[in-house]
């Protein structure tokens, strides 16, 4: 379905994708990560067609992005993380607005509103006006008007971005839905556990190149062990940063300062625990629990760039 060859984009002198290259099968459902500014929204943004890429290829079913763009642009479909609706309007106007800009006809345009809508869950609120729904119902109108067409490749970026839990199931289970009934997927997402529900494959990206491409269960073979420690601190200063930091025994070490969350990955977690307890007691912290987890691609993306997904 898509394959993208050492692809290469700068802005004047930085250099913010550097020779990406990966691929994706038809029906596949393909998960891409990285931190803010690794270059993957850049790198989707490409993909599209939406920003001209200095060096390399994208092919979409066999045909170059570059030389056909219009062609590719009809097979493609792309949820932003932004909204792009009319708020003023209708949910069916929106929609409709959408499937003519994809080329659809009248008859055509108005039938794949009401499947859409039926899809997205939404179809008792089709008349109402955009301005008027929550943050997670504007969101699946989103993503319904980026389905008006049936795309072969659905591009999703960061689509569950601030809603309620209830509208976030909602698009998961419809996206997976799209995925089992055939529809290529690329999936970008903060949020771990979505990829891991979603994704058979996984690419991660750091600092514009592709760092690891997998399956899970090939990417968590990589693991320096299959458990670390997660401990929660009431307060986490520099002071004891540093402290934790100069503990011997560990392989990494990172902080989610807001939430007090100190993880820690050591060859052997059983037997460092006492000595990351000791250590944290020593540098004043107040601990309010400690935890031996299992790892999981969460653990993995640690390892591999120093910071969790959501840094």
């Amino acid at each position: 379905m898509l394959e993208v060859k050492e692809l290469k984009k700068s802005y004047g002198k930085k250099e913010v994708v550097k020779n990406v290259s990966f691929t994706i099968e038809k029906g596949e459902s393909f998960g891409l990560l990285g931190p803010n500014g690794a270059g993957k929204s850049t790198t989707i943004s490409m993909i599209c067609g939406l920003v001209p890429y200095d060096h390399g290829e994208v092919l979409v079913t066999s045909k170059s992005v570059k030389q056909f763009p219009v062609l590719i642009k009809k097979k493609i479909g792309v949820v932003p993380q932004e909204i792009a609706l009319y708020p003023t309007m209708s949910a069916r106007d929106n929609l409709l607005f959408w499937g003519k800009m994809y080329g659809l006809n009248g008859s055509q345009a108005k039938r794949r509103v009401e499947e859409v809508l039926e899809i997205v869950g939404l179809k008792e609120r089709g008349k109402d006006r955009i301005e008027t729904f929550s943050g997670g119902m504007k969101r699946r109108i989103n993503i319904g008007a980026a389905l008006m067409h049936e795309p072969e490749l659905l591009i999703m970026d960061e689509p569950t971005v601030g809603i309620d839990p209830q509208s976030r199931n909602h698009i998961l289970e419809t996206v997976k839905g799209l995925n089992e009934k055939g529809m290529t997927i690329i999936y970008t997402s903060h949020y771990m556990e979505e990829v891991e529900f979603l994704c058979n494959r996984v690419g991660i990206i750091d600092h514009g190149e592709v760092i690891a491409l997998g399956t899970k269960a090939e990417l968590c073979s990589r693991l320096t062990g299959s458990s670390f420690i997660q401990m929660k601190v009431e307060s986490l200063s520099d002071e004891a940063r540093q402290v934790l930091e100069n503990t011997k025994e560990t392989t990494q070490i990172t902080f989610q300062q807001e939430d007090g969350i100190i993880e820690v990955v050591a060859p052997n977690p059983q037997e460092t625990v006492a000595t990351i307890i000791t250590s944290a007691v020593q540098a004043g912290l107040i601990i309010e629990s400690v935890e031996i987890k299992e790892s999981n691609l969460e653990t993995l993306f640690l390892q591999l760039t120093g910071r969790t997904l959501r840094d």
